[in-house]
């Protein structure tokens, strides 16, 4: 057995060598699933919550938005590009394949009057708000 001398910068080298392999595998922010984020503007705009995400190249059937109780989900899918195109390629940054986005809500959202319109590849939630939380007091029981 050899003894050697530890060298942190060797260390931290290596460590920057592996995210570098890693970033290479998925440089545009791709899931090892293949699904990836869209990106999403939420805005309170008066008594609206307004949710704006890019999903250029989506067409409108294929977006599935979601309420489920305090939570908002979009997911939908692109058509992906035949590979045979793979090796002509000089820079590839338009993302193809599934996509699945979540945020989480306010209390304050009215589901009921939710809405979502699609126009020019960007999809548009908008969400109505009440004054107040639904809340519900409840008796203390002595046991």
């Amino acid at each position: 057995m050899t003894i050697e001398r530890w060298n942190p910068l060797a260390e931290i080298r290596r460590m920057d060598e592996t995210l570098d392999r890693f970033r290479r595998r998925f440089p545009d922010g791709t899931r090892a699933d293949g699904q990836w984020a869209a990106p999403v503007d939420v805005v309170r705009d008066g008594d609206n919550i307004l949710v704006k995400a890019s999903l250029p190249g989506v067409e409108a059937e294929k977006i599935d938005v979601t309420l489920d109780g305090k939570t908002l989900v979009i997911k939908a899918a692109t058509a992906a590009e035949p590979e045979d195109q793979g090796d002509g390629y000089l820079l590839r940054e338009r993302r193809t394949g599934v996509f699945h986005r979540a945020l989480r809500l306010p209390g304050t959202v009215d589901f009921d009057k939710a809405e979502s319109t699609y126009k020019d590849g960007v999809l548009t939630v908008t969400l109505r708000t009440r004054e107040k939380a639904n809340t519900r007091r409840l008796e203390v029981i002595a046991a």
